[in-house]
Order: C-alpha cells, then structure tokens, then sequence
C-alpha cells in the first residue's frame, strides 16, 4: 500500500474515532452508596468526596473507558462514631490508604442502553478485578451533553482485607461480607 492509500485510510477512519466523547463526573449529581448486613437488617454508607471521568462511544463501546477515584475519608454513615471506626485501621485505614480507586480494562455492549464494565477496583491497597454492569443514557442538559451511567455490583470485603467482625454471643457475627455497592454517574462533555 502506498504512503497516500495509508494517509487517505487513516483520514477516513479518523470521523469514527472521533465518537470518543471524555465526560467529567459531576459530584452534584452522583453519588456512590453500599450496604452491608449488620445483624439481621443492612446499613447504608456513602462516600462524599469523589472524582473520575468517563469515556464514551456509542459506536464503539469497547473503546470506552472508566476511571474513579474515591476518597476513603469521605465515608459517611450518618453516625460519628462508626465513620472513625470505619475510617480506622479495622476497616479502611485512611491514613495509610486515602484512595480507592476503579480502573476499566474492557468496556462492552449488552443490549441498547446497557454495558459491562470489566475493571480493577483497589481497596486499602488490594486490587482485584470486578464486573460492573451498567445502565448508560447521553443526552443534553441546560448546559450541554451529559451522560448517566448507574453501576451496581457486590464485593466481599474480605477480598480487601477488611476482615475486622464482632462475634455475637448466640452464635454468628455482626457484619456480612458481601458489600452491594451502587455508583450513579452524571458526566458533562469536557
């Protein structure tokens, strides 16, 4: 192949892979929630403080990426004295650990509206791979295109050495192992 036949194939792939469209969360409009048991009922947390982007192409997902990042110290409970516990070294050790973070590896389609994100989630310096499958929307807002994309998937805290329980005196434990972990995203267009 020539150098022009090389030139005008790479002009004429170029409008395809300029789909690639970067959105910055909004914090305003996202959130990053979890549950887990405590005893025979479930508590919800938040994380308050957070950041990440989002790439996207409705034309060709797999090029699409996820990166997040999290403040540990951000977690909120609705309870002052669970939060420092949970920010301490029995769970997710702030000091030493400030961040949790997700990074995608795959990104694919599952139906109109619908993605499975396959990436690496490190908690307290532990990272494991995870599946996150997703809802995804674009549209425009008062100050531009937007994109929605809302995650749910579970995770054992073990996995992340967070193993820290308290035996209860009839048998069983205080905590589960299985956090649910919800991530409800609105990015605007960079």
């Amino acid at each position: 192949m020539s150098l022009k036949a090389l030139c005008l194939a790479a002009l004429l792939a170029a409008p395809a892979m300029a789909e690639l469209t970067t959105y910055q969360v909004d914090p305003v409009h996202s959130s990053v929630t979890f549950t887990i048991r405590h005893l025979v009922s479930e508590v919800e947390g938040r994380f308050r403080d957070f950041e990440g982007t989002v790439k996207y192409d409705p034309k060709n997902v797999p090029a699409s990426s996820v990166n997040f990042t999290v403040k540990a110290n951000s977690i909120f409970t609705d309870n002052e004295k669970r939060d420092g516990h949970l920010k301490g070294d029995d769970f997710f050790a702030v000091e030493k650990f400030p961040t949790l973070t997700f990074q995608s590896k795959t990104v694919k389609a599952r139906g109109a509206g619908k993605l499975e994100v396959f990436g690496n989630l490190t908690i307290k310096g532990t990272s494991k791979a995870v599946q996150v499958p997703c809802t995804v929307a674009v549209g425009q807002g008062p100050k531009g295109e937007v994109i929605g994309v809302v995650g749910e998937f579970a995770i054992n805290r073990k996995d992340y050495g967070i193993v820290y329980n308290q035996t209860l005196d009839k048998g069983g434990t205080a905590l589960g192992d299985d956090v649910k972990i919800k991530i409800r995203v609105e990015g605007a267009k960079k």
